[in-house]
């Protein structure tokens, strides 16, 4: 972990699976509790980039892309929370999503709806 001139540390380098360690270590909540709070923390977080990308369009706002990509990095948080939860992590959760998008576009099925496409 290196200092990164604000008293804070990241990472470097560190792969999908450092983070889930990481981010095993932030959880505050356990068993029930737990997935309810880490699943409305997705949505809640998916919510405000959601919110941000809404008033550029509506209000033709200028919207700082640093702002987005920490309501972004929140997203990812609760992504690898409820990952690790399901007894994964945020490894499993990219190759996973990887081996699905490449068989639907191999399938000729990426566009689309439906989970069994």
């Amino acid at each position: 972990m290196t200092n990164n001139n604000d008293n804070r540390y990241v990472m470097e380098p560190f792969t999908p699976t450092d983070y889930s360690a990481w981010v095993e270590d932030k959880i505050v909540t356990e068993g029930n509790t737990r997935l309810i709070e880490n699943t409305l923390g997705l949505v809640g977080e998916a919510g405000e980039v959601a919110e941000k990308i809404k008033k550029l369009l509506r209000d033709d706002t200028k919207v700082d892309p640093d702002d987005i990509k920490k309501e972004l990095g929140d997203v990812v948080f609760y992504c690898t929370a409820l990952a690790n939860y399901f007894s994964g992590d945020l490894y499993d959760l990219l190759k996973m999503n990887v081996v699905k998008l490449d068989d639907r576009e191999l399938r000729g099925v990426i566009k689309g709806s439906g989970d069994s496409r």
